[in-house]
């Protein structure tokens, strides 16, 4: 899985994001490029490999390309902090009971994400992680239609669909006994 991860993020052509076939822009600015950086050099530090990207690309800007990093500790910062960059740090696990506890032990909780070929299962486990938004077999979970927003300090209320609609209406609850 690691490879062929790897392998797809290699060939991700990293740019301006308005540039034609440009896949993957920029990150707001140079600090916040610096503080994924930060995140990929101490998961490094303790014993993390870095198979590929983790590379400011460019000359001007924050673009980097995108990091898979392989064999990470669970003290690695970058499993217990949200990166905001395009790092997919991989942590193997001997069974899903596991990984469940190891995905929820976090003060965070925005997105999750699940790999498998069994669609129940997979949606066994979406169901108990604590996040906002799961992904299953995908990378991309925002949708204009759909509720974006996270638990835990990863955010309260949601925006976007029927659920960000009702954060701009007032309830009004009226009791009567006629």
């Amino acid at each position: 899985f690691a490879a062929r991860l790897a392998e797809e993020f290699a060939a991700q052509r990293v740019g301006h994001g308005l540039a034609e076939g440009v896949q993957l822009g920029s990150l707001i600015d140079t600090d916040a490029r610096d503080d994924v950086l930060a995140l990929i050099d101490d998961a490094v530090s303790r014993g993390a490999r870095l198979v590929t990207g983790g590379e400011p690309v460019g000359e001007r800007g924050a673009c980097l390309s995108p990091a898979v990093l392989v064999d990470v500790p669970a003290d690695a910062r970058c499993v217990r902090e949200e990166i905001f960059g395009p790092v997919a740090p991989i942590v193997a696990f001997d069974d899903v009971e596991e990984a469940v506890a190891a995905a929820n032990d976090t003060i965070f909780g925005l997105v999750g994400y699940v790999v498998g070929a069994d669609l129940q299962r997979a949606l066994s486990v979406a169901d108990r992680l604590e996040v906002g938004m799961v992904g299953i077999n995908r990378g991309v979970v925002s949708d204009p239609a759909a509720p974006f927003g996270g638990r835990k300090q990863s955010g309260l209320g949601r925006e976007g669909g029927h659920e960000g609609l009702l954060e701009y209406l007032e309830t009004k609850y009226i009791a009567v006994d006629w």
